[in-house]
């Protein structure tokens, strides 16, 4: 590629593309923020009918999708709001992101040449509206697919062979067991599927107008990828679903360059033609780098829509519970975690049941209540637990207990 020599006042645009929103954020070089966006998809795209960004399909026991065009809409509505405060596009050298982990985006046969030709006069959800197989997107929060992860594992040896291969044994919210599902259950979207795209790598291809590679940090949360040499494993591949190599791409660094920006978004919102793509990859392996941990042993909590623990190791050692990928910016280690589901959207549940729906009277009752709250302990699971497994019910030490001491609980 060219010389990438940046003007002293470049920008740097960067999006999170999670379970509830869409947000942008513009940093200068100095890491300050010039400024940022955000779009609610309950709120603010009312039409695709969400609680929560998601669907929670009443009639498969744990099925939680989202409606994968209101990811192309939302971002349709976050470039409009910071074209009509009169920012310039002109000035950003790079565009990367996060997405949530696991989810997937199945692209019909054709969609490569909808995303190469699209038109900038038009906003992108009218034109890619029939660019997917299915327009519901499984994610990290479905629990549907225990059959298939039970399979997968027997195929490969067992529980423990398969984390040591790819980084965790099978679980249901992880995007390997999510096709095999597709694969066996509607076989028909899975033989008119083009490519599959992680939410990282679905977002990294609406800006550089073809598909995007999964990246090697995300795509370890698949239960497809040999961890240790970072390239498809063929046991893998064909314990989960016929021909999906092709369906998947080739992979590449998280912290590689994808290509320039989609001559859409140089005529449409007026970007600089050389401003860079960066492969976008998974929201925790992005709270990594952000965070800048990078000796074994720094450790980080995340308290998001899911709870999250991650740290850094020099050494893959398999386990049944926790979670293991490459790190994203040292090709030599590698990022540790743990995953709890039940994180803010429990939290909030709480809230809305005891504050009357406010963090301000939440707080005001938590400082009524002694510290270590007397002995009492809680555990509240509004959705199936991954760590650890147990099914969406609330449980506490104490049953009936005043409010006060529910939400110290939480």
């Amino acid at each position: 590629m060219e010389d990438f020599s940046l003007p002293q006042d470049a920008l740097f645009l960067g999006f999170d593309s999670s379970t509830q929103s869409l947000k942008a954020t513009v940093l200068d070089a100095n890491l300050k923020i010039v400024t940022s966006e955000i779009v609610n998809f309950d709120s603010e795209l009312p039409h695709y009918k969400t609680k929560d960004g998601v669907y929670r399909d009443p009639s498969i026991n744990g099925r939680i999708v989202s409606p994968t065009l209101m990811w192309v809409e939302a971002l349709d509505l976050l470039l409009q709001r910071l074209e009509k405060s009169n920012f310039d596009f002109g000035t950003i050298a790079a565009v990367s992101g996060s997405g949530q982990q696991h989810g997937s985006v199945y692209w019909k046969y054709g969609s490569s040449l909808k995303l190469s030709s699209l038109d900038p006069k038009k906003p992108l959800v009218g034109q890619l509206s029939d660019a997917f197989s299915t327009k519901e997107s499984p994610i990290w929060m479905d629990s549907s697919t225990t059959e298939q992860c039970k399979a997968i594992e027997k195929a490969v040896g067992g529980a423990i062979e398969l984390a040591k291969l790819t980084g965790s044994r099978a679980h249901e919210r992880y995007t390997g067991p999510q096709i095999r599902r597709i694969f066996e259950k509607t076989p028909e979207v899975y033989r008119n599927t083009e490519r599959i795209s992680l939410v990282s790598s679905f977002m990294g291809s609406l800006f550089i107008g073809d598909y995007a590679c999964i990246d090697q940090t995300d795509g370890a949360g698949m239960n497809l990828m040999d961890i240790e040499h970072r390239t498809w494993s063929k046991i893998a591949l064909e314990a989960t679903a016929i021909g999906l190599e092709d369906k998947l791409g080739e992979l590449a660094p998280a912290h590689a360059v994808s290509g320039f920006i989609s001559p859409y978004f140089v005529e449409r919102f007026g970007f600089n033609k050389n401003c860079l793509v960066v492969h976008w990859t998974g929201d925790n392996p992005n709270s990594l780098a952000g965070l800048t941990l990078n000796s074994p042993g720094d450790l980080a909590i995340s308290l998001g829509t899911s709870d999250t623990v991650f740290g850094i190791s020099t050494r893959h050692q398999p386990s049944l519970d926790g979670h293991v990928f490459p790190n994203p910016v040292d090709t030599k280690s590698y990022m540790v975690m743990l995953v709890y589901k039940n994180g803010s959207l429990t939290r909030e549940d709480i809230r809305n049941r005891y504050a009357d729906k406010s963090w301000e009277v939440f707080n005001t009752f938590l400082q009524q209540t002694p510290p270590l709250n007397g002995g009492k302990i809680g555990f509240y699971y509004k959705e199936h637990e991954i760590l650890p497994p147990l099914p969406g019910l609330y449980y506490s030490l104490g049953i009936f207990c005043s409010k006060l001491i529910t939400i110290k609980f939480i």
